[in-house]
């Protein structure tokens, strides 16, 4: 009956429906939530765009990506400007002048980058061997233990120095007043929020909600020539050669009736005793207006806590250590030798994605398919 079962509708899977719906094939998208958008998805809460499953802000350098989303919504001008909260006190994120002002009272980009270079010799680091030996060599050891351990610990459940230093050489570091926490060129947050933008992807496409593709595996395979599938790769095989690690966030989410709790999208409680990562305050990701420009009374605020994946929660970042590369290997071993079916996007993949990096993977895979 259909060309594609396509099993889940967030990013990868609704830009690839769309492609070959697009091309002329038959496709149905099914997803065991009761809502279409994946991690992306947005509900409506006092006219607030609360971004349900943590903060997305969707930012790349890719002209193609960047054209291709804005046929399906049209973007506002946010910037991501995050804060850091230790202890009660309030540093820019990402790292820059204001921060090592703030820190040390330097005022000129040469002497902070002193500062950082006098930390990082007093440490002894020459090659950095973990995260901790890289965030220090990036930053010194007071924004080290000030804003980024803390922090760090919460987000992964391991201590610093357990952990590869890859995961932090992204971290923005700049010897300017640049507040903006991304380096790309294209960024904003989708009007009118991303299950919209979704929606807009999906549109005149057979969609069924509600449906756990594994629960019901052999039934689905049968309606269709192929399967793209954007569940975890190690739960399509029932984990028979184990379980991937990843780290799942949970929420606590509250309507405020005021109208600014913390006067950021975006605040991080770098400190080790606060329990949460952060808090998001998700009016302010459209600056607080509705969608006829009026200013909202209420706010909603969530508080995000990282913790160990276990089966039932929600995995939301693939933990790229060796041991679990060498299992993701494996598993990858098994999906290569399945004809029928495509494994795409984060947990599928066991990758981390960026939205623009899971866009470009289902375009470049939907390209093979109208290529075939």
């Amino acid at each position: 009956m259909y060309d594609y079962l396509v099993v889940g509708s967030g990013l990868y899977g609704a830009v690839f429906a769309r492609e070959m719906t697009d091309a002329g094939k038959k496709v149905l998208v099914i997803d065991k939530r009761p809502n279409i958008a994946g991690n992306v998805y947005t509900e409506d809460v006092e006219g607030i765009h609360v971004h349900k499953y943590g903060a997305h802000i969707f930012h790349t350098n890719n002209k193609e990506v960047w054209e291709y989303v804005n046929r399906f919504a049209e973007f506002n001008r946010f910037t991501n400007s995050p804060v850091a909260n230790y202890h009660g006190e309030l540093y820019s994120l990402p790292f820059n002048m204001y921060t090592f002002n703030r820190m040390w009272g330097v005022v000129t980009p040469e002497e902070a980058a002193a500062k950082i270079e006098e930390q990082k010799k007093a440490a002894g680091i020459t090659e950095p061997r973990n995260l901790e030996e890289q965030a220090i060599s990036l930053v010194g050891t007071d924004i080290y233990e000030k804003l980024v351990k803390g922090y760090t610990m919460k987000q992964w459940g391991r201590p610093c120095d357990q952990l590869p230093a890859f995961i932090i050489k992204r971290l923005p570091v700049r010897l300017t007043f640049d507040n903006n926490y991304f380096n790309a060129l294209y960024q904003g947050i989708p009007i009118g929020g991303y299950t919209k933008m979704v929606a807009n992807l999906l549109e005149g496409i057979e969609v069924r909600l509600g449906t756990d593709y594994l629960e019901n595996k052999e039934e689905l395979d049968a309606v269709a020539e192929q399967v793209v599938y954007t569940g975890p790769i190690d739960a399509y095989y029932g984990y028979r050669l184990g379980a991937l690690e990843y780290r799942s966030v949970r929420f606590e989410t509250e309507l405020l009736d005021q109208p600014n709790f913390q006067g950021n999208a975006a605040v991080n409680y770098t400190d080790a005793e606060t329990p949460w990562t952060r808090i998001i305050e998700h009016k302010w990701f459209e600056f607080g207006k509705d969608a006829d420009g009026n200013d909202l009374p209420k706010t909603v605020i969530s508080r995000e806590y990282s913790s160990e994946w276990k089966p039932g929660d929600e995995p939301y970042y693939p933990v790229n250590d060796e041991k679990n590369g060498a299992l993701y290997a494996e598993y990858k071993k098994l999906a290569d030798a399945e004809p029928k079916v495509i494994f795409g996007g984060r947990l599928g993949e066991y990758r981390y994605y960026d939205m623009d990096q899971v866009i470009a993977a289902a375009l470049e895979r939907a390209g093979v398919e109208k290529n075939k």
